[in-house]
């Protein structure tokens, strides 16, 4: 439940909006004087268009009024229906401006001025492309010396909705490039365009769509996820949180307890969320003023990521159980699921904000009643982040009842797994930021998009697979058949390993390399190389921008380069040895640090099998030698959360790109490429 649909806000809000009609009666004259826009947020001043595909323009007017657009030019005009909504199209234009836009309807006119035409960029993710110029490498000297009209900014708000937005529910600005405007703009995305536009001379847009710690379900629009065929219960739940909240919260629960019953070493009747069964399960007294698991002194906690269960008991009056009441819990890190007396009121994600749950009404009762709350956490310090003073009833008549007997504690194996995300939850649900941050740019014209996201979702690979391809369906979708997609592989990050070890990092690096190799139109970024072992938001944005505008230049502009360094183009067996060959290699292959490259390992189908492989540079190709050589399957190259790489190619002009990670199976040999 977010703040702005508690009972409290919402009387809150009717009664302000109520004093200032009373106060001011000055509104109607002031609302003559400035009548409401006729175009849509995103045209306005210092806006960019895209250029060479015909111009979508739209808005709000009186219903059935005709509204007259007029560019450089051209002219177009729409009827808006009933709902108010038209839109119209205007021909295609070359790179070039300043234009000016006026959008005209009866006697209401508006114009937007200072308009350019190139071509616009979305850039999409997480942290990662979330993460500002200030917070970049070098970048006092980057601020300092930032000044560039031809590239504009605008920012989308970080807004979850249940439901599609049509327009942006807070104010966004485009802003041309200078030092207080990129200050806290996506540096992937501005090093990108800074970068392209030296050989693409043309006016860029960016529009910086990111959101820290979010998955990629909630980037995809429902009626897509809906065709995977594994959310349908889920996106039930999301569809009717729309229209009735605590119903959905209550579904939710029933649907999360499902999936409790059906982990590995749950026990029958094991139902931690009743009070009837609660005495299962090894349950703990948890420190009085609560905080980070981590630091209770705890052994089994002191380095935990995973799922803890906390309850406790309030005791009321039959006159405190009648009223309606909220549940104050405070933070949770990083996810909750919430049960009253055995039923879910609430579930949400965010490390920083507090629980607020309104309670259904008849589900408090006079005496004890029985508070039961998951925490998962993924990352770092974990649980009911306190102090205990913030976790009370709050009820009707103002009471607060704290929960004051104390909590107690369960630690859930690891075994178990993560639990299933409510669907409304904002950077972990279904469809939310793809409603409030994705649907409000409407059918903006784009040139093509880029994707800097996977951190959140390497517990899954597999499902990855498909949701990627969902997501670049869903965009081309709404923006254009043919979107470029720009992927960025994930960056290395942790430790490195002394031997081959599986690796969730490892295994979404293969999807997306997958996923990318299949469409013409999909780029793959490597940035195995250009991470921080110790930061998993890598400073060196800088060439990782240098990186995406020279995949672009393949992918979107056709030229003919190789896009992301070295690919591997088979591997097969040769007599006691297995070699590999690549291709898009730019001079020559070349290892760094040694005489031969590390990182090649070659595995049978057995698990665990994979052993580091002695490997020979000729040209390029790769020879890789070990004593069970004549039993690999496959081979894998720089596979771990942070692996060392060190193979690259290298030409004339300077050091290289590096040869991202992969796992191929071994093909057989043609006869005439036996011969080194």
């Amino acid at each position: 439940m977010t703040h702005a649909s508690h009972p409290a806000v919402g009387r809150f809000t009717r009664c302000l909006a109520a004093a200032v009609l009373v106060a001011a009666p000055w509104l109607p004259a002031l609302a003559q004087q400035a009548p409401a826009p006729l175009l849509h947020t995103m045209f306005q001043d210092h806006a960019v268009l895209q250029r060479d595909q015909p111009l979508r323009v739209w808005g709000l007017a009186p219903p059935g009024e005709t509204v007259r657009i007029e560019l450089a030019g051209r002219s177009a005009s729409a009827r808006a229906g009933a709902d108010g909504r038209w839109q119209a199209a205007l021909p295609a234009l070359e790179a070039g401006g300043p234009h000016t836009l006026v959008a005209s309807a009866g006697k209401a006119q508006q114009t937007v001025s200072d308009l350019l035409v190139g071509d616009v960029w979305l850039c999409s993710g997480q942290s990662n492309m979330e993460l500002q110029v200030w917070r970049s490498l070098d970048a006092r000297a980057e601020i300092a010396s930032a000044g560039n009209d031809r590239i504009r900014l605008l920012t989308v708000p970080q807004v979850s909705e249940v439901s599609a937005q049509a327009t942006f529910s807070r104010p966004v600005q485009w802003r041309p490039v200078d030092s207080e405007s990129v200050r806290d703009f996506s540096a992937a995305c501005y090093f990108y365009a800074r970068e392209l536009q030296k050989t693409v001379d043309v006016p860029m847009g960016l529009v910086n769509a990111a959101w820290g710690g979010s998955r990629i379900e909630p980037w995809i629009g429902a009626p897509t996820l809906r065709t995977l065929g594994r959310l349908d219960g889920e996106l039930d739940v999301l569809e009717r949180f729309a229209v009735d909240p605590a119903a959905a919260v209550a579904q939710w629960g029933r649907l999360w307890q499902d999936w409790w019953s059906g982990r590995p070493g749950v026990s029958a009747g094991d139902a931690p969320w009743d009070a009837a069964t609660q005495a299962a399960g090894n349950w703990r007294q948890a420190p009085a003023a609560l905080g980070a698991w981590e630091r209770w002194g705890v052994p089994e906690l002191a380095e935990f990521n995973g799922m803890v269960w906390y309850r406790t008991t309030v005791e009321l009056t039959a006159a405190q159980a009648a009223q309606d009441a909220v549940l104050a819990l405070g933070p949770a890190d990083e996810i909750d699921m919430t049960w009253v007396n055995g039923q879910g009121v609430g579930s949400t994600y965010g490390a920083g904000s507090g629980r607020e749950y309104t309670l259904p009404a008849g589900l408090l009762r006079e005496g004890g009643n029985e508070v039961v709350v998951n925490v998962l956490d993924t990352y770092r310090d974990g649980g009911l982040a306190g102090p205990a003073t913030l976790h009370a009833l709050v009820l009707a008549d103002g009471t607060r009842v704290p929960l004051a007997q104390g909590w107690e504690y369960r630690i859930v194996p690891r075994e178990a797994g993560n639990p299933p995300r409510a669907p409304w939850q904002s950077a972990a649900g279904l469809s939310t930021l793809y409603n409030g941050m994705i649907a409000p740019l409407g059918h903006y014209g784009l040139r093509g998009a880029l994707w800097y996201q996977g951190e959140s979702n390497t517990g899954e690979p597999d499902e990855y697979a498909d949701l990627l391809r969902a997501l670049r369906d869903d965009w081309r979708a709404r923006f254009s058949p043919d979107l470029p997609l720009l992927v960025v592989q994930l960056a290395g990050f942790g430790m490195p390993n002394s031997a081959p070890v599986e690796s969730g990092w490892a295994d979404l690096r293969e999807v997306q390399r997958a996923v990318a190799a299949e469409d013409a139109r999909t780029g793959l970024v490597v940035a195995i190389d250009i991470g921080d072992r110790y930061d998993i938001h890598p400073t060196n944005k800088q060439e990782l921008g240098r990186r995406l505008a020279r995949v672009a230049r393949h992918v979107v502009y056709g030229e003919a380069i190789a896009p992301s360094g070295p690919v591997p183009t088979g591997a097969s067996r040769n007599g006691d040895a297995v070699v590999v060959a690549f291709g898009d290699v730019e001079g020559t292959l070349v290892a760094y640090g040694a005489d031969a490259p590390l990182g090649f390992e070659l595995c049978t189908d057995a698990p665990g099998s994979c052993r580091f492989a002695r490997a020979e540079l000729w040209h390029n190709r790769v020879t890789l030698r070990t004593s069970h050589a004549h039993e690999a399957t496959r081979v894998r190259y720089c596979w771990a959360d942070s692996p060392v790489c060190t193979l690259f190619d290298r030409n004339d002009s300077g050091p290289g790109m590096p040869a991202g990670p992969f796992e191929i199976p071994l093909s057989p040999m043609a006869e005439d490429d036996h011969a080194r």
